[in-house]
């Protein structure tokens, strides 16, 4: 069942791997910043696509929690450390992100910052979804 449209006006050339917009009902789930750690808080890898299927796992692991699934995430928002090693390993993170999240694509926006609060994180990226209502 699908609870969320899409939103994209005809003319506009199509967003690769996110959504420009999203509009959804049911119940909101807001998730705080998730890094690349384990549920320890254990960082087992600096590599930044492992760090970033991690998080993607975090990020499944709380929705379930909530009785929700990737297919009710409507917006992800990414900080990374480093923009251009992000963009030069796109498509290894097209692969992580698909077999954490499926092929669904969400609203998402990603910032480059200074540095994140936890030592040893590569990114860190807040979620929110929306369940279907009961």
């Amino acid at each position: 069942m699908t609870i969320h449209q899409t939103l994209h006006p005809a003319n506009w050339k199509p967003p690769k791997g996110y959504a420009n917009g999203i509009v959804a009902e049911g119940k909101v789930v807001y998730l705080g910043g998730q890094v690349g750690w384990n549920r320890n808080q254990v960082f087992e890898t600096s590599d930044f696509i492992d760090q970033v299927e991690q998080t993607l796992r975090n990020i499944a692991d709380l929705l379930k929690e909530a009785g929700g699934e990737p297919e009710h995430l409507v917006r992800l928002t990414w900080f990374v450390l480093d923009k251009e090693e992000y963009l030069e390993r796109l498509d290894e993170l097209g692969v992580v992100y698909r077999k954490v999240i499926g092929r669904h694509f969400p609203a998402m926006s990603l910032v480059q910052v200074a540095g994140l609060v936890e030592e040893g994180a590569r990114l860190e990226i807040e979620a929110t979804a929306v369940l279907p209502a009961s």
